[in-house]
């Protein structure tokens, strides 16, 4: 009996081990997630730069409004310029932060960084640059996310990155379906 309880254990000892090792060797890939994401979009390269520029214009393309239509929000400081912010209250209080335009180079690149305070603390940053094709203006989504591996062990479990990466598609969908209407 106890030549089978030690068994027992034994198996689950090392299927724990494999699972962690496993998680934790993912989890290592995953400490830092640089998503980029392109789309073009018909319109005026002002028009376009514009819609991500002007922070007001944000709930038109935001993927977390069209998820939680009765997030709060709010601008603060001078919008269209370095230092304005995007207050976003979402989920009855548990999704909480804001985005800041960190740099502008007018009409080819935005910079905005996120602090996410709840349901978990990060700092994404965003990075936008605008570049003429004969499409359309082309706007790519550079997003960057630096995370502690134990955090990234739990995303990798969940499948954040996959998330991410829908969620970024969606944002820029919107951003297009709000500047070519």
């Amino acid at each position: 009996m106890k030549t089978k309880m030690g068994t027992i254990v034994t198996i689950i000892t090392v299927a724990v081990i494999v699972f962690l090792a496993y998680g934790f060797y993912n989890a290592s890939k995953l400490t830092s997630i640089n998503i980029v994401k392109s789309i073009t979009i018909k319109g005026s390269k002002q028009e376009v730069f514009d819609q991500v520029k002007y922070l007001k214009n944000f709930p038109k393309w935001s993927p977390f409004l069209a998820e939680d239509p009765t997030q709060k929000y709010e601008v603060k400081g001078t919008d269209g310029t370095v230092g304005a912010q995007y207050h976003w209250n979402g989920n009855g209080g548990k999704d909480l932060g804001y985005q800041e335009i960190k740099k502008i180079k007018e009409g080819s690149f935005i910079s905005m960084q996120c602090d996410i305070l709840k349901p978990f603390e990060a700092k994404p940053t965003f990075d936008y640059t605008f570049e003429e094709t004969p499409n359309g203006i082309k706007v790519t989504q550079d997003f960057t996310v630096e995370s502690p591996l134990i955090a990234a062990f739990f995303m990798g479990l969940s499948g954040a990155k996959a998330d991410m990466e829908k969620m970024n598609q969606t944002g820029l969908d919107l951003l297009k379906k709000s500047t070519e209407n």
